[in-house]
């Protein structure tokens, strides 16, 4: 096995036993990617250009990551314990200030912009022992499921199907590591731009509950929805890195105070006498027809269903108590109310980029301040952002705020209590990751109400603050991958390692396990 192949806790593993150097693990993976990786995503770039790589990454840091796996190896030489993360090469997102280095969000706005300080994920992954390998693409700000809005192309590609996407907004995070360019990576999750990627890309993603990890030095989208976690190949490196990173910080005030199991000490106990609740709310979606102008509602696809049903069936063959028929009634308005919502905190959050005091500023002459504002934000946003800033001033206008606002936020209240609910009868909620695989790049970009509709079933964990994961379940019939979900009480990360490592166990010996993607 190649050094590039394994996981994160057994490069971590290694290192400390002296099996192997964190330079030869860094080197590896560099090689690796200059194998597979092409063409950086560049401001205004080809979006067809070397379609048979992946494009996960924005910015390498090689020579950064050659010092940071020179301290570890150093700290190894010197007895000192390096940390969890020994040696482990890192991904970030690049919508985290990482000190030194360009944090672009991709956006032409920010495409200069070099931070002045690191992010707490970032920060206490690295002094955790981690290797950050460099910065990875996304939709503009966050704002997409594809992966196509962002400013700096060729976009990342799906390494199981090069054809279609890898999700976003987190897709260069799911990219890398399904094509082994790294076994964990540090996204964001709005709406279910962790989950989804990982879905479409076969990686486990993990949203922890709102406040686990703090939000310091995250690029802000949606302040009350957003939330930092990890993208790996195992639930037991989400495990390793969401304990390196978890935890109060006093830089955040919405990062909570809330002490951090040992997650691993909860994996070991299985899941006999676990309940685990099944909604046939999930297993049917409602969305717009921005074309014929109708409200559609169709179930979700056979393969996905089955998926769910097969891996409540063997969970409850190891000991778990299914119990079905939770009644989850407001799932469908997730998206609805997540449109508003999310769009006055975007309008809001983006305010800030006036060409003034830092990001992009307009060339051309400019009359007054209030043209050099419009100019810049005009030149340096793309269209998403546009759109967000124009909805989330319209529906916060005072002669508005009742009808869409107020009224937004009284659903998402309503979601809150219906899984408040369900956890009194059930430990966890078992639904599908995703209403359909990975599409075809091109298939429904421009349409941002569909678009959005691909993480109607993840929304409604973020809409109620509480963790989410999903975990590969096997492929379709065109080879695309699978994903289950499951979600848990707030704090209540330890559940979902339990259970989504139990079910790693169950299906650790069937055929689809064996499949590699087709660049990795």
């Amino acid at each position: 096995m190649e050094l590039f192949e394994l996981s994160a806790l057994e490069i971590a593993q290694k290192v400390r036993a002296r099996e192997v150097t964190a330079s030869e693990v860094l080197e590896a993976h560099l090689q690796h990617i200059a194998r597979v990786d092409g063409l950086p995503g560049q401001l205004d770039g080809d979006p067809q250009a070397e379609p048979d790589k992946i494009h996960a990454f924005i910015t390498l840091t090689a020579e950064r990551a050659r010092q940071q796996a020179a301290a570890v190896d150093a700290k190894i030489a010197a007895g000192e314990d390096p940390g969890p993360l020994a040696g482990v090469p890192v991904s970030i997102k690049d919508i985290f200030c990482v000190e030194g280095t360009p944090s672009t969000a991709a956006s032409k706005i920010l495409a200069n912009f070099i931070a002045p300080y690191t992010a707490t994920a970032v920060e206490r992954w690295e002094q955790a022992g981690a290797v950050m390998l460099g910065k990875v693409n996304l939709d503009e700000f966050t704002y997409g499921s594809s992966n196509e809005s962002s400013a700096f192309q060729p976009a990342p590609r799906n390494p199981w199907k090069t054809s279609h996407v890898p999700g976003g907004s987190s897709g260069g995070s799911a990219a890398a590591v399904a094509a082994l360019e790294g076994p964990i990576s540090l996204g964001t999750d709005t709406a279910g731009s962790i989950r989804l990627p990982a879905a479409y890309c076969g990686v486990v993603g993990l949203k922890p509950t709102y406040g686990r990890v703090s939000r310091y030095g995250l690029i802000a989208f949606g302040s009350s929805l957003d939330c930092p976690g990890p993208l790996t190949r195992t639930v037991a490196d989400a495990a390793l890195a969401l304990g390196a990173m978890a935890g109060p910080d006093p830089r955040d005030a919405t990062a909570a105070n809330v002490p951090v199991p040992n997650y691993f000490a909860e994996m070991e106990k299985g899941v006999k006498g676990l309940r685990i609740g099944l909604s046939p709310d999930y297993f049917r979606i409602t969305y717009f027809d921005s074309k014929t102008g109708d409200l559609v509602e169709q179930p979700v696809p056979d393969a996905i269903k089955q998926a769910v049903l097969d891996a409540a069936q063997k969970l409850a063959q190891a000991g778990a108590e299914i119990v079905e028929n939770i009644p989850m009634p407001h799932t469908k308005y997730g998206i609805p109310a997540y449109f508003v919502i999310s769009r006055v905190e975007a309008a809001s959050n983006l305010h800030r980029y006036d060409g003034v005091k830092y990001g992009y500023r307009t060339p051309d002459y400019v009359e007054d301040l209030r043209s050099l504002y419009r100019k810049s934000r005009a030149q340096g946003f793309g269209l998403q952002p546009k759109l967000r800033i124009l909805m989330g001033m319209y529906v916060s206008a005072a002669q508005y705020s009742e009808q869409y606002y107020n009224r937004a936020l009284r659903i998402r209240s309503l979601i809150r209590r219906d899984f408040e609910q369900a956890f009194q009868q059930v430990d966890c909620l078992l639904t599908p990751s995703t209403p359909t695989t990975a599409f075809p790049i091109g298939g429904i970009y421009g349409d941002s109400v569909l678009m959005q509709y691909a993480d109607q079933l993840l929304v409604t964990a973020n809409h109620a603050g509480i963790p989410g994961i999903s975990i590969p379940a096997g492929f379709d019939q065109a080879g695309l991958p699978l994903g289950i979900h499951f979600s848990a009480p707030d704090f209540r990360e330890d559940t979902l390692f339990r259970v989504g490592a139990a079910y790693e166990q169950v299906t650790a010996n069937e055929t689809w396990r064996k499949r590699k993607p087709i660049i990795a």
